[in-house]
């Protein structure tokens, strides 16, 4: 168990963006001559990659944070807290991506596990959807 203190600055180091994991996809995503915004502010819930012009958005989704498979994993998870947490973050994904599909844009998303079995595989499936495939 950490302090109130130690577990601040353990969160604090937490990135939101530019994961490791997302800039592997952005290279790629670049080196096939594939242009996006980052982090687009101006779209409901910031997707990871955009398409502003086509309405096409993308979300990387950790799979802790984002909780794949969260029936199985919540058994795990030692506190209230945590629980709470990571169901709010579920709730506010399907929101977010409710409201860019009723402002007309097409949503995707790719999972981190999905990214790390075959990363070639889930970077052609977001080459795939960018592209109109």
């Amino acid at each position: 168990m950490f302090s109130k203190q130690k577990r601040s600055e353990i969160m604090s180091r937490i990135r939101a963006t530019n994961t490791r994991l997302e800039e592997k996809v952005f290279k790629r995503l670049r080196s096939r001559k594939i242009y996006f915004q980052k982090h687009y502010r101006k779209a409901f819930g910031n997707p990871d990659i955009a398409l502003p012009r086509e309405k096409k958005a993308v979300f990387i989704d950790g799979d802790f944070w984002h909780v794949w498979n969260f029936k199985e994993r919540a058994k795990g998870l030692p506190r209230i807290y945590w629980r709470g947490k990571i169901e709010s973050n579920i709730k506010r994904d399907k929101r977010n991506r409710r409201a860019l599909r009723r402002q007309g844009w097409k949503v995707f998303k790719i999972w981190e596990h999905e990214l790390k079995k075959n990363e070639n595989k889930a970077v052609q499936k977001i080459v795939d959807f960018l592209q109109g495939n």
